[in-house]
C-alpha cells in the first residue's frame, strides 16, 4: 500500500442531492458534507470536485433513466447541477460526467501520480460506489471515508460501505478521524 495521503475526490456535492425537498435528496448531506470540510486542509492541492450532469441527449438505456426522472434534463449550468456554495468556492478542479460512476481518463490521470483515492460525497450506494470499483481495478488504492459521505437512504448507505468493503485491500472504508491519525 502506499504511504502518500492521495488525491481526495469529492464525489457530487451539488444541489440536486442537498435540496431535501428534491426528489434525489441524501438525507444526511450535511453529515458528509461536514465530514469532506474536516478533509480538506489535508488534501490542500491534492482535492478534484466532481459534479453529476445531465448529457444533452441521453442514448441507450440512459434514455428509460431520464425518462424516469425527466426534471434533471437540464443543461450543465443550471442550479441544480452547481456545487453547494462552500463547496463551489473552494473546488479549484471540477470534472464533470454523464455517468454514475467519475473514475474517467481525466480523474484517472489526476489520481496516477498519487497511487491513492480518497473518496467522499453523495451518493454511497451509486456515484461513491461506481468510481470506486472501476478505479481499483485500475489499481489505484481506494479509501472511502464513511463519514464523509452519505447514502439515498441510511441503509443504502450501510449496505454501500459494507459490499466496498468487501474489497479489501483494494478497497478500505475508513473515518475522517482514522485518516487524520495517519491510519487508513
Amino acid at each position: 500500500m502506499t504511504t502518500s495521503p492521495g488525491l481526495l475526490a469529492v464525489i457530487d456535492m451539488q444541489h440536486v442531492f442537498a435540496d431535501p425537498a428534491g426528489p434525489w435528496a441524501a438525507p444526511r448531506y450535511a453529515e458528509a458534507a461536514a465530514g469532506v470540510r474536516r478533509l480538506l486542509p489535508a488534501f490542500e492541492n491534492r482535492t478534484v470536485f466532481t459534479r453529476f450532469v445531465a448529457p444533452a441527449h441521453p442514448t441507450g438505456a440512459w434514455r428509460a433513466y431520464y425518462e424516469r426522472w425527466p426534471f434533471a434534463l437540464q443543461p450543465p449550468d443550471a442550479e441544480l447541477w452547481r456545487l453547494t456554495d462552500e463547496f463551489a468556492e473552494q473546488a479549484e478542479v471540477v470534472l464533470d460526467s454523464p455517468t454514475f460512476g467519475k473514475w474517467t481518463p481525466e480523474l484517472a490521470a489526476l489520481a496516477a501520480p498519487h497511487g491513492r483515492l480518497v473518496l467522499a460525497g453523495v451518493s454511497t450506494d451509486c456515484c461513491v460506489l461506481s468510481t470506486a470499483l472501476p478505479a481499483a481495478d485500475a489499481g489505484i488504492e481506494v479509501l472511502v471515508v464513511a463519514d464523509a459521505c452519505a447514502g439515498a437512504d441510511d441503509d443504502s448507505h450501510a449496505r454501500a460501505l459494507h459490499l466496498l468493503d468487501l474489497y479489501r485491500p483494494l478497497i478500505r472504508v475508513t473515518t475522517t478521524e482514522l485518516l487524520s491519525c495517519g491510519a487508513p
